[in-house]
C-alpha cells in the first residue's frame, strides 16, 4: 500500500510533459524545461506549465518548444509569450506599476481586515454601568414581586 502511495505521488510531475513534446537536444530540453517551471498554465493557474496536464498548457510547452529550436534566446522566448497571453502567464509578474495589485494587494486586504477587526473589537467594550434611578429601582422591585401569570 505504501509502494503504491509514493509510485503515485513521484508519478504526478512526470506525467506533464509527454514524450512526443520532447526536444532531441538534451541542452534545449533543459533549457524548456527551465522555462517551463517559470510559465503558468492560463487554466490551472497556480501550477507551472511543466506540471500540468491541461491541454493549454500542453499547447504552450510545444510552442515554447518550437520557439527554442527555431533559435530564440530564453528572454525572446519568454517574451514572445508574455506579448501573446500577458503577464498572466508569469509565475513572478515584474513589479511594475500595472501589476502593484497582483504584488501588494494581498498585503493591503490583510492590513485593511486588521483595521476593521481592531475597530470592531474597540467598539464591543461593554459600556460602564449606570445605576438606577429611585424611580426606576422602585417599578424593578414591583415586577420581581408580582407572580407570574
Amino acid at each position: 500500500m505504501r509502494l503504491l502511495l509514493v509510485l503515485l505521488l513521484l508519478a504526478g510531475p512526470a506525467l506533464a510533459v509527454q514524450p512526443d513534446e520532447r526536444l532531441a537536444d538534451p541542452a534545449l530540453e533543459a533549457r524548456a524545461r527551465a522555462l517551463s517551471r517559470e510559465l503558468r498554465c492560463i487554466v490551472c493557474q497556480n501550477e507551472s506549465i511543466d506540471d500540468s496536464n491541461a491541454p493549454l498548457a500542453r499547447d504552450i510547452r510545444v510552442l515554447l518548444r518550437e520557439r527554442l529550436a527555431a533559435g530564440d534566446s530564453d528572454t525572446q522566448a519568454r517574451a514572445f509569450l508574455v506579448a501573446r497571453y500577458g503577464d498572466f502567464v508569469l509565475l513572478r509578474p515584474p513589479v511594475r506599476a500595472d501589476t502593484y495589485v497582483l504584488w501588494f494587494g494581498p498585503f493591503a486586504l490583510l492590513l485593511l481586515g486588521g483595521g476593521v477587526a481592531f475597530a470592531a473589537l474597540r467598539r464591543r467594550r461593554p459600556a460602564p454601568a449606570v445605576p438606577l434611578s429611585a424611580e426606576e429601582q422602585a417599578r424593578l422591585d414591583a415586577l420581581m414581586r408580582e407572580e407570574p401569570k
